[in-house]
Formats: structure tokens, C-alpha cells, sequence
């Protein structure tokens, strides 16, 4: 078991196609070994973008990187480990100086 388990909700809104019944929500549990709704919070408050995309981002790449962490042998995932790695460092240095006020955004 996870150190934190989570449903997610995916809704369709409207949009492109503008009928919000188009599809019926999502719903799965995931598991994760980090608190997500804290890493979300950090992501957005270093304002690196704007809140809905922050969340966003922070969610996707933690939920592909637990995918990863626990298929990490699959050949799939092995030769994008070391570049996601480094992808991570980088966003948590981004992170950091967003949060130390030294902004900077997302092109």
C-alpha cells in the first residue's frame, strides 16, 4: 500500500465540442508516495504559471512518475528514466526560486 492513497475525477466540461455530457466522468484510486495536494500547493505558489495549470502539471507528472517508479524495469519506461530524473531536478530548482521570489515563469 501506498504511504497516500487518492480518487481522482475526471469531468468533461464542454469545450471543442460543447455537450458536457460528451463523455461520463473518470474515476480511478491511485496511490502515491508523496502528498500530492502539498506538492500542488508548492508548485502553485511558486507561481510559475496560473493555479489551474500548476495543479495540472504537479498531478501529471507525479501520477506518469509513480507509473514509472513501479514499472521501472519495463523497457517502456528504463530509457526515460534518467532524462525524467533530470527533468525532476530542474522542476524542483524552478520550484524553489519561484518560492525564494526569484520568479520564473514558464515560456
Amino acid at each position: 500500500m501506498s504511504a497516500h492513497n487518492y480518487r481522482v475525477t475526471l469531468e468533461y466540461l464542454g469545450g471543442k465540442h460543447a455537450q458536457s455530457d460528451l463523455h461520463a466522468p473518470v474515476q480511478f484510486e491511485v496511490g502515491n508516495h508523496d502528498d500530492l495536494f502539498n506538492i500542488i500547493h508548492r508548485v502553485q505558489t511558486a507561481q510559475l504559471t496560473d493555479a489551474d495549470t500548476a495543479a495540472a502539471l504537479a498531478l501529471g507528472m507525479k501520477l506518469f512518475g509513480e507509473v514509472m517508479l513501479k514499472h521501472r524495469k519495463d523497457p517502456l519506461f528504463e530509457k526515460l528514466q534518467p532524462a525524467y530524473r533530470e527533468f525532476i531536478g530542474a522542476f524542483k530548482e524552478r520550484i524553489t526560486a519561484g518560492q525564494e521570489g526569484q520568479i520564473q515563469p514558464l515560456a
